[in-house]
């Protein structure tokens, strides 16, 4: 898991170089204007998920992993707090491989990190992370699928 701000989000491209295509999506893009719906930026290997998300709390929230894709969530509304437990500390869970998800029913997260808006997090395959915890009834938010390389 990485927390940082978005503008530096260029400084991981080496990690992925898939990131780059986002930060130029980003710089073109107005994230906070743009409609909720799914949005391919480079066929199957980066994607846009700007969903209106309803609340969830700490004792509602349900933590979940992925293994093609990594996650770039970045809250745009509200400040978000998410949950997160490392893969390997995570039981067996069923794995539904349309949907590149493993939900871990009944499991809370081990840790929460609160993000401002202006921020965000990446969730590689081994971060159980648990999102849209938040104060307010829903979150405008943003989530990069983008392929593990």
């Amino acid at each position: 898991m990485i927390i940082d701000t978005i503008d530096n989000l260029a400084k991981y491209v080496e990690m992925n170089p898939l990131f780059a295509d986002v930060v130029e999506f980003l710089k073109t893009h107005d994230l906070r204007t743009m409609g909720a719906g799914s949005y391919q930026i480079k066929g199957d290997d980066v994607a846009l998920k700007l969903q209106v998300a309803a609340q969830r709390t700490k004792e509602t929230c349900f933590l979940e992993s992925h293994v093609r894709m990594v996650d770039i969530q970045i809250p745009l509304t509200c400040e978000e707090t998410y949950g997160y437990s490392p893969l390997e500390d995570l039981p067996d869970a069923p794995y539904d491989a349309d949907k590149d998800m493993t939900i871990y029913e009944g499991v809370k997260p081990q840790e929460f990190v609160t993000l401002p808006t202006g921020m965000m997090v990446i969730f590689f395959p081994q971060d159980g992370h648990a999102p849209c915890v938040i104060d307010e009834p829903e979150i405008k938010k943003a989530i990069f699928k983008v392929k593990m390389i």
